[in-house]
C-alpha cells in the first residue's frame, strides 16, 4: 500500500514537499476487533496546518510526527472484518485515518456510515453531513444567536470555503434576513449568490471592503461567521452592532504565525468590541458532541430537500494530497476540498 507521511514542519508556509508518498506492506491478518479497510476518500483542511507545528496551540489537536503517516478525516469501505458490529462493504468514517490507500484499524475507532443519507455522496461526510456541516451549524446555533424576525444581517468571511459556504446558508435557514459573503475571487463571489442564495458578496482582493461593506450592510453587522482573522475581521468587526455577536470559528490568515489561538485582537478594535458589548468566544465543536446526532440528520435532512448547497473541490490520487493541501490553504479550493483516493 502507499502512505502519505510529513517530513517537515515548523512556522512558515506549507508546500508540497512538506509531505512524501512511499509504499509499504501490511499484515496478511488482522487481529480481533480490527478490520482491514480500502481508503475512498481523504480530507483536507485549514486546522490540519496547525498539527505541522510542534505545538498545535490546541490541547485537543495533537501534532503530526516528522517521518510517520500523516492522518485527518477520512472514508473507506471495509473489506475484512474481525469486529462484531462491522461487516464487509460497510462504509465506515474516522477523524483520525490515516493518509494510506490500505489500513488495519480498530474498529472501536469507526463510525459506520449510511450512504442515503446523502443521496449516495458519502464525501459529504466529510463536509456538508460530517465536522465541517457541525461546525457550521452549531457554531451559528450556539453563538451567533440568530432569531427568526430578529432581521438580522450576517457577514460570512472565508465564505467560499468548506465551512464558510455552509454556513451562510445555514444562517439564512436560521432565520437571519441579509447573509454577505466575503470571497477571494469574482468566480467564489457569484456562485456564492447564484448558487447559494447569499444576498451579495465582496471580492476582499478589488476595491475597498470597508465601503462595500457599508453599501451592503446600511443596518450594520449582527452576526459575523469568521473564518480567517486579520484585517478581514478588523474591517467587519468595526461595523458591527451593539450586542452583535462573533462566530469565532477559524483564524486561517493567521494559521502560518507563531500567534496564540484565538489570536488577540488590535487594541483599538478589542476597545470598540468592549464598548459595543461584542461577543468573541472560542468555539469548538467537539464541545458540542452531545448534539452531535441530532444536527447531523438536520444536516442531511437540508441536502436531501435541496435546501443546502453543497460544493467540493475533489483531487484525484493521494500522491496529489500535498498539493491539495498547499492549494487549500492559498484559497483554492471552492467548498470541501476532497481527495479521492479510490473508488
Amino acid at each position: 500500500f502507499f502512505y502519505f507521511k510529513i517530513i517537515l514542519g515548523k512556522n512558515g508556509v506549507p508546500v508540497a514537499e512538506n509531505f512524501q508518498l512511499e509504499q509499504s506492506t501490511i499484515a496478511d491478518t488482522i487481529q480481533a476487533g480490527q478490520v482491514r479497510v480500502r481508503t475512498l476518500y481523504l480530507s483536507v483542511d485549514p486546522y490540519m496546518r496547525c498539527r505541522m507545528n510542534e505545538d498545535t496551540g490546541s490541547d485537543y489537536l495533537l501534532p503530526w510526527q516528522l517521518s510517520e503517516v500523516a492522518d485527518g478525516g477520512g472514508i473507506g469501505i471495509v473489506e475484512e472484518s474481525k469486529h462484531h458490529n462491522l461487516a464487509k462493504g460497510d462504509f465506515v468514517t474516522s477523524f483520525n485515518w490515516p493518509w494510506q490507500t490500505v489500513a488495519v484499524l480498530d474498529g472501536s475507532v469507526l463510525q459506520k456510515l449510511v450512504p442515503q443519507l446523502v443521496n449516495g455522496r458519502l464525501s459529504y461526510f466529510l463536509g456538508a453531513a460530517g465536522i465541517t456541516g457541525l461546525t457550521a451549524l452549531l457554531g451559528v446555533r450556539e453563538k451567533g444567536h440568530v432569531a427568526v424576525g430578529a432581521n438580522q444581517t450576517m457577514v460570512v468571511s472565508g465564505a467560499a470555503g468548506a465551512c464558510g459556504s455552509l454556513a451562510g446558508q445555514i444562517g439564512r435557514l436560521e432565520g437571519c434576513s441579509r447573509v454577505v459573503g466575503i470571497a477571494g475571487t469574482d468566480e467564489k463571489c457569484s456562485i456564492l449568490v447564484q448558487e447559494m442564495g447569499f444576498d451579495a458578496a465582496i471580492n476582499y482582493k478589488k476595491g475597498n471592503v470597508a465601503e462595500q461593506l457599508r453599501e451592503l450592510c446600511p443596518g450594520g453587522v449582527d452576526v459575523y461567521f469568521d473564518n480567517v482573522g486579520g484585517d478581514i475581521s478588523d474591517t467587519v468587526i468595526s461595523q458591527m452592532n451593539q450586542n452583535s455577536h462573533i462566530i469565532l470559528c477559524g483564524q486561517i490568515s493567521q494559521y502560518n504565525k507563531d500567534v496564540p489561538y484565538p489570536p488577540p485582537l488590535p487594541p483599538d478594535i478589542e476597545k470598540l468590541r468592549k464598548e459595543r458589548n461584542i461577543t468573541r468566544e472560542r468555539f469548538l465543536v467537539l464541545n458540542y458532541m452531545d448534539k452531535q446526532e441530532a444536527s447531523v440528520l438536520q444536516l442531511c435532512q437540508w441536502i436531501q430537500e435541496g435546501k443546502l448547497k453543497v460544493r467540493e473541490t475533489v483531487v484525484e490520487g493521494l500522491a496529489n494530497i500535498g498539493a491539495a493541501f498547499q492549494s487549500m490553504m492559498n484559497g483554492g479550493n471552492i467548498g470541501k476540498q476532497i481527495v479521492s483516493v479510490s473508488k
